[in-house]
């Protein structure tokens, strides 16, 4: 679960404005005024939250340009104009930085009450059957690697995800990393042959694993760029390249190994539960990795049920705080509606 804090009375405006919903990842933020019957009176679209980075009053200023934006469309003014927030927000890992998180959202006064947890959850519940109950499992890889778990009485299972030193491997810039290792030592003679000596320079069209490292340590192409080479790694690995498919394959174990060690915590080993991936790399659908985690886990938890979430996550965040406001199921279905 994540912090909840409150103080204050919401003003006028939040009778017809339930829930503001925000679903902030590390590249945008999608902010959402949610009415009481479940409809969707304003949307915007902001920049990456980062507070890592810029520091979390910082970060916060980016979220309220968005939520102001969002505000405005909806027709209500800039504060106390919802009863309850509801945000799903990228690096709020550990429990002190929800509590950290929410203590800097409630200040802005948008609502009279504030739930803070980490975007995973967003996934989880976006990912759910409209109108079902929020039960399931979600792992999520993209920039990272995250997985959670929850059920209706509120308890849930979740990782420190934030990286090797909380025992993390995955997500696209992991996934580069090791291809750029297994390349490196291809070249030159350390390690077995594999196509990503070719395929990786190839792609920022450089000759030689060299130039590549060279390009990277001296900044001529950027760090960012590192994540496209993810998709020429599953590139390499679907023309057969052995080398390139073993990393696709720890992929899949480790996806699986977060799934189903949540699953355990849950008590949901045994029963027919929602396991729901979502994140760039898997929302890509490459064929090996789908494949290979759906026969990891058939064999692991074999009543769990396999889905790939295709729905916003800020349509996650909405349904949660429905879910804290008490909202029926007409509310519910109202918004999933919207954002079929």
């Amino acid at each position: 679960m994540g912090v909840s804090v409150g103080t204050g009375t919401a003003g006028p405006a939040a009778g017809r404005a339930s829930v503001l919903a925000v679903d902030a990842g590390n590249s945008k933020t999608d902010v959402a005024v949610i009415g009481a019957d479940g409809s969707v009176l304003g949307t915007a679209r902001g920049g990456g939250f980062q507070p890592p980075v810029v520091g979390i009053e910082a970060a916060v200023d980016s979220l309220a340009v968005a939520v102001a934006e969002a505000a405005r469309a909806a027709g209500l003014p800039a504060r106390d104009f919802v009863g309850h927030v509801s945000a799903c927000l990228a690096n709020a890992d550990l429990p002190v930085e929800e509590r950290e998180l929410a203590a800097a959202v409630q200040a802005r006064g948008w609502g009279r009450t504030t739930d803070v947890r980490n975007d995973t959850f967003a996934i989880l519940r976006a990912g759910l059957p409209s109108g079902a109950e929020p039960r399931g499992v979600a792992v999520v890889c993209g920039a990272g690697i995250n997985c959670v778990g929850m059920l209706p009485d509120g308890r849930t299972a979740r990782f420190p995800a934030i990286g090797r030193i909380s025992g993390d491997w995955g997500g696209g810039s992991g996934l580069a990393e090791e291809a750029l290792w297994f390349a490196a030592r291809a070249e030159d003679g350390r390690g077995e042959p594999t196509e990503l000596v070719r395929t990786l320079p190839g792609h920022f069209g450089l000759g030689s694993m060299y130039e590549l490292i060279e390009a990277l340590h001296l900044g001529h192409l950027p760090y960012a760029r590192r994540h496209e080479l993810t998709p020429v790694l599953f590139a390499t690995s679907a023309a057969g390249d052995a080398v390139a498919r073993s990393v696709v394959d720890r992929l899949a174990e480790e996806v699986v190994a977060l799934s189903t060690v949540a699953l355990g915590k849950l008590g949901l080993l045994d029963e027919e539960a929602p396991v729901l991936l979502g994140g760039s790399v898997l929302a890509a659908r490459h064929p090996q990795l789908d494949d290979r985690i759906a026969e990891l886990l058939a064999a692991r938890a074999p009543k769990a049920v396999l889905a790939v979430v295709t729905a916003p996550p800020v349509l996650g965040a909405a349904l949660l705080g429905l879910d804290q406001v008490g909202a029926d199921t007409a509310a519910h279905l109202r918004l999933s509606a919207y954002y079929a």
